[in-house]
């Protein structure tokens, strides 16, 4: 065995790595990434020593990242619901040498990486197509020898939302992918996290493109076993918790809406019991589907707060947060929470402001290649904000109660209203429009499009604007609903008042965002 081992007391023939398809034990696992580790050393990295990952998640994909990370090689994770031009702009921006693709977007990968300049692309389970080198040839030409560790790891390179209409680049933050030395030193401290998991194999849920479900990529590494879903079905996840006594598992709300929608009937079916540490993340969870939660699994819930840029700052169990129903939490190391007024004064318990955290160790966060939206996330060194408003209680216990930003959360991902009213500006029928955020009782909100038509006494009709906008931008970017108004509050300065144009579609007390 190499580095990748069961964790301790578990034995080498049992479940390491599964999807739909296959299933590795550790000795297998082993041999496999040895050979992803080797063929991944012996590519040229022409531009960075960066990978894009361009799949849906399956074992190979969980190869693909995990092979990165013993090869010292940066993953860059990419949507796999991205159009081929919003691949380009990840690919080029973050200087990716490789192009991994799954089956269901090999011909899109290949254009996005000829447009790109990216040579070498690697798919599994793919037809033969020019240009793409077949995963299974490659790694069957790879060496199963024990790759070196002395290696310097790299953090992933992720693609974050923000407000301007791309989204920006930042590594993993240590919080989630630990500075260390050599490949070696990284296992072993993946291998002590891990340990503090409880035991028994984990279940990726949602796409490994999201920070969440990756960070179970690197506890495989250190010794957990993993099962991944391509996609997520509920009645499925039930059965995949109980047929392999899955223990661990991280979820967003809109998981939870679907899992509770099944039937009862449905529901007592399965056994839940093994599981003893549900995450999620992601987006705020609406309290009674939490509860709900909490009353079928049990107090096993763990709530993790925080941005891709950072990492998890804010972090609550279930049995405290049914002591403070709607809190995220106290501040985890090295943060430290700070609430900050419209005069920029620090307030004090109770008092609702602008939620900044510092960071101990001063490093804040950092956007890739943008040192001006870097400065503008923070009001001193290692003081930074990710948008959003709320306070503190006495005891330390962080509530959230609106965000700063126009952002669009939905089902857990992120959504730039700008990129989505840029797209809707081109169609000739639209004469302005302002993108926002409605209720939607699974996905938490919906993109909406509020629209003035260039033509009011002939609008271009909803399903010819939803099918332009599919052409140039990825479905779950895309409005659920489009509305023609006369007008959308443009101020003097072209400013639109979003959280005003808001209030006519949600309940006061449950507005989200600004």
């Amino acid at each position: 065995m190499s580095l990748v081992k069961p964790a301790d007391a578990l034995p080498l023939d049992g479940l390491a790595l599964a999807d739909e398809r296959v299933r590795y034990d550790w000795t297998a696992l082993d041999r496999a990434l040895n050979r992803v580790t080797n063929a991944l050393l012996s590519l040229d990295y022409p531009r960075e020593r960066r990978a894009a990952i361009y799949a849906a998640n399956s074992a190979d994909a969980v190869l693909a990242y995990a092979g990165t990370v013993l090869a010292g090689v940066s993953a860059v994770p990419a949507n796999f619901h991205l159009t081929v031009d919003e691949l380009v702009y990840i690919l080029t921006d973050s200087g990716a040498s490789v192009l991994f693709v799954g089956p269901e977007n090999a011909k899109a990968g290949l254009e996005a990486a000829s447009k790109a300049g990216i040579g070498t692309v690697i798919g599994w389970r793919c037809p033969s197509l020019p240009g793409l080198t077949l995963w299974e040839d490659w790694l069957d030409a790879a060496s199963q020898a024990e790759p070196p560790t002395d290696l310097r790891p790299v953090p992933h390179l992720h693609y974050t939302s923000g407000t301007t209409g791309r989204p920006k680049a930042t590594e993993t933050p240590p919080a989630y992918f630990p500075p260390a030395a050599s490949i070696a030193d990284l296992v072993a401290i993946l291998r002590q996290r891990a340990s503090l998991l409880p035991a028994g194999p984990g279940v990726v849920a949602g796409p490994l493109y999201h920070t969440g479900p990756l960070t179970m990529v690197r506890s495989m590494l250190g010794g957990m076993g993993l099962v991944t879903m391509e996609g997520f079905d509920p009645e499925t996840v039930l059965r995949t918790i109980q047929t392999h006594a899955i223990a661990n598992s991280v979820m967003v709300p809109t998981h939870f809406s679907r899992l509770l929608a099944l039937p009862d009937e449905v529901k007592a079916r399965y056994d839940v019991s093994s599981v003893k540490r549900l995450a999620h993340t992601g987006a705020a969870c609406p309290r009674d589907v939490k509860q709900r939660m909490i009353d079928w699994f049990g107090p096993v819930l763990v709530e993790a707060y925080g941005g891709t840029e950072a990492g998890t700052t804010n972090m609550i169990n279930s049995v405290d947060w049914m002591r403070k129903p709607g809190s995220v939490g106290p501040a985890v190391p090295p943060f430290q929470v700070v609430i900050i007024g419209k005069d920029m004064r620090e307030l004090g318990p109770n008092q609702v402001g602008q939620l900044y955290f510092r960071d101990t160790t001063g490093r804040g966060i950092i956007y890739h290649n943008d040192p001006e939206k870097t400065a503008q996330a923070h009001i001193a060194p290692g003081v930074f904000t990710l948008g959003e408003v709320g306070y503190i209680d006495e005891e330390g216990f962080v509530f959230i109660t609106d965000r700063v930003s126009d952002m669009i959360v939905s089902g857990g991902v992120n959504i730039y209203p700008a990129e989505t009213e840029q797209v809707l500006l081109q169609h000739p029928g639209v004469a302005d429009v302002a993108v926002i955020g409605a209720p939607n009782k699974e996905m938490g909100e919906e993109v909406k499009a509020l629209v003035i038509a260039a033509d009011p006494a002939n609008p271009p009709g909803a399903d010819a604007l939803n099918l332009f906008c599919r052409q140039h931008l990825a479905g779950y970017k895309c409005p659920r609903s489009y509305e023609f108004v006369d007008d959308i509050g443009r101020n003097v300065m072209g400013k639109i008042n979003k959280r005003e144009l808001k209030r006519r579609y949600w309940p006061t007390d449950r507005m989200i965002g600004g």
